[in-house]
Order: C-alpha cells, then structure tokens, then sequence
C-alpha cells in the first residue's frame, strides 16, 4: 500500500503532470488563407426554382435561331422549347448543385435540319446534365454530354 502511494507521488511530481491535459494533446493546425485568416464554409447554393432561362450555348456553340429554353417549377418538373418542340422532364436540384434529370418526354413536329440538330445537342445535354451553378447570372448545367448556358429570360 505504501508502495502505490509513493509510485502515485512521483508520477504527480513528473513533468507532464504539471501541463495541462489540453496541451500534452498533438495540435492539429486549421488551414489558413494567405491573410492567416481561417476560410469559411460557403452557404450551399438554392437552384433558382421558377425561374425563366434561354439557352445561349450547347456544347460550347452558340445557339441561333429559335433558343431552347428552361423552367423547372417547384413541383421539379422541367419544362420548356428545344429548338423545334417543347419538353418536359422531372429535375431534382441536389445538394453540392448536383443536378438530376429524369427521363424526357418530347412532342413530335419536324423542323428544319438545323433546328432539329439543335434540339438534340439540347436534348442529349439536358438529360446528361449532372451539375448545376449560376456564375455571372447565367445558369450552367454540365454533364456527360457537355454544357448547356442559359441566360435568365423574362
């Protein structure tokens, strides 16, 4: 008993006895910017719901002509012209702006060469489309497919 009481003694004399138990801890460093400021999180982005956009590029093209346009309403149906008929599809804004875009029912009416290669350029995009952003309040979506940018209509 003597023993256990001595070996208890010397331990609370040792040197690491009298550092706190936070400091004997290995200090992890939180990474800083170049003011040595700590970055905050960014707020998480909300899809503009309701929102009104005209296709401006498909695949890194220009669009001519008659410019498919885009809609996704709150009930996350996606709708809108594709350059020669109009479309419909379930889309659901997902968090860290994933996209994800369901199955797309179109009408049938055939147009010209070009607006028809448009709609499908559009279409194929549209249905790839894994991500979303808004940079410079334009719309981006990019997937598999390519990109598509939309700017806000009225």
């Amino acid at each position: 008993m003597m023993l256990r009481h001595l070996v208890f003694g010397l331990l609370a004399l040792s040197p690491l006895a009298a550092v706190p138990a936070e400091a004997q801890q290995p200090r992890t460093q939180r990474p800083t910017n170049d003011e040595g400021l700590v970055p905050q999180p960014r707020p998480e982005k909300q899809f503009p719901l309701g929102a009104s956009w005209t296709a401006v590029s498909v695949g890194g093209r220009p669009v001519g002509g008659e410019r498919p346009s885009l809609v996704i309403d709150e009930q996350l149906r996606a709708k809108g012209f594709s350059g020669c008929n109009t479309f419909s599809a379930t889309a659901f804004p997902l968090r860290e702006q994933a996209l994800a875009v369901g199955p797309v029912a179109v009408t049938r009416k055939a147009c010209d060469g070009a607006s028809m290669a448009t709609e499908r350029a559009f279409l194929v995009a549209l249905r790839g489309a894994r991500k979303w952003d808004v940079v410079q309040g334009r719309l981006v979506l990019t997937g598999v497919a390519g990109e598509i940018q939309f700017e806000r209509a009225l």
